[in-house]
């Protein structure tokens, strides 16, 4: 089932790109071939220039296959990047076999390809980095050319004195690293946590707008509902008792008045909070959810699982209520025959199961439903008058985003072959439910533990 995505240790999701380190080796080669040719013919130490030049050109050639053969927004899987990288060390390790091996003062540079995999590849691949970059400074402490020098002046350096530049290189490798990979992990998270932010900014802002049109709404609608009431209630009165039209005009007016308590909800909302904090038991909350949709023709069951004694009992949130509402309803809509609703407990998590037997979620939407504007429902046909054939995917975004203010986490999906429909699973922490005010003991409410409702 789809997640909602949180800050994570993705480092799939953050490729380093080809230009960058075909950039990186580009100024490498320069630097390298700049000090050879200062050595050699400025210098005149004696060294052996062509092995130097050919390894140097070896990169080159390198980069100019890369630049004709891949795009240079190309974005390189782990493995990749960390052989071209494993590339950049053997290379370097081979001029300073060359050059005096860690008595070259440029020894210090064999550590940048593990500060580069740090900021960037997965530590796994920055590790065996690092153990490559351990094993070519320990081959060079023993193996390597003379260090390019005067031949009139006699230079050697103490083996102590190369050990503990082995030692200097082996600690930078270990701290540099793990620095480098702590710094650019922050930035990472730092990035994620505004990215994740500017998400539910821009879903509380789609709902504060949401929130002004239900304002505006319930005011625009007040007058024309009065009116359907006032005409129904007139045509109720001259029909006779025996009418086939009097049924459908009772109908009418009973929901006409139901849109205007509906509307009164939303108006009393802000102005009669003490209405909105009555305390009652989860089955409670159920039976006033499902109450509305008593006479749908929908079979809906009912179950709990969990000790009685320890029900959740809570206040009255409208968050939850018009919610698991919403939830209900579209379970209703869908629903051939039958919409289980399941509450179930225990000391860590409180659940809510809506499952339907309709035809479930469609694939290529159930991975974006409870975004603003996504809806399962058949779009109305241009050109038709059947308005409410199709429907704008508020209501699930609505109804996710106010319980996911509660501390909820919804689950989407369908039920497994040869079953079918939809089933949403709504989960609080325990922790977040008593923090709604959830006393975890019911004394006021009677039933079988397990035992299904019906309505």
């Amino acid at each position: 089932m789809p997640e909602q995505a949180y800050p994570s240790h993705d480092f799939g999701a953050r490729r380093l790109k080809l230009d960058t380190l075909v950039r990186l080796r580009w100024l490498a080669i320069a630097g390298q071939t700049a000090t050879v040719v200062f050595v050699r013919f400025w210098l005149e130490y004696p060294m052996p220039i062509g092995l130097c030049l050919a390894a140097i050109a070896l990169s080159a050639w390198l980069n100019l296959f890369i630049k004709i053969r891949y795009p240079s927004s190309l974005r390189l899987q782990g493995r990749t990047a960390a052989l071209l990288l494993a590339y950049d060390v053997l290379q370097l390790s081979v001029l300073l076999s060359l050059t005096g091996g860690l008595q070259n003062p440029f020894a210090v540079l064999i550590i940048v390809p593990v500060i580069v995999s740090a900021t960037t590849l997965a530590p796994r691949l920055t590790v065996m980095l690092g153990g490559l970059v351990i094993v070519a400074v320990t081959a060079l402490a023993v193996w390597h050319m003379p260090l390019p020098w005067s031949d009139s002046e006699a230079f050697a350096m103490p083996f102590l004195y190369v050990v503990g530049v082995w030692v200097a290189l082996v600690s930078a490798v270990f701290f540099m690293g793990v620095y480098a990979f702590r710094v650019a992990e922050e930035a990472r998270q730092l990035a994620d946590a505004l990215t994740a932010t500017e998400l539910v900014l821009a879903r509380e802002q789609h709902l504060w707008a949401l929130d002004g049109l239900a304002a505006a709404a319930a005011h625009e609608l007040g007058t024309p509902l009065a009116t359907i009431a006032l005409v129904t209630k007139e045509m109720e009165r001259e029909l006779p008792p025996d009418s086939p039209y009097a049924e459908d005009v009772a109908l009418l007016r009973s929901q006409s008045q139901r849109c205007r308590d509906i509307l009164g909800k939303l108006t009393s909302l802000s102005t009669e909070p003490g209405q909105h904090v009555d305390r009652l038991p989860i089955s409670h909350m159920l039976a006033e959810v499902v109450e509305p949709h008593a006479d749908t023709g929908i079979d809906i069951e009912v179950k709990f699982v969990g000790e009685r004694a320890s029900e959740p009992v809570g206040r009255r949130n409208p968050s939850i209520l018009y919610g698991i509402g919403n939830l209900v309803e579209n379970a209703v809509d869908f629903a051939e025959t039958t919409v289980e609703i399941t509450a179930a407990w225990n000391p860590d998590n409180v659940s809510l199961t809506i499952a339907d037997d309709g035809p479930g979620f469609a694939s290529e939407v159930i991975d974006h439903i409870g975004e603003p504007y996504v809806t399962t429902r058949a779009r109305a046909s241009e050109g038709t008058e059947d308005h409410e054939a199709g429907g704008l995917g508020l209501g699930f975004f609505i109804a996710k985003t106010l319980l996911e203010r509660t501390g909820a986490r919804l689950d989407l999906s369908n039920r497994e072959a040869p079953a079918h429909g939809a089933i949403v699973r709504i989960v609080w922490s325990r922790d977040a439910m008593d923090r709604l005010g959830i006393s975890g003991k019911s004394d006021a409410h009677e039933g079988p533990e397990g035992h299904p409702t019906h309505s």
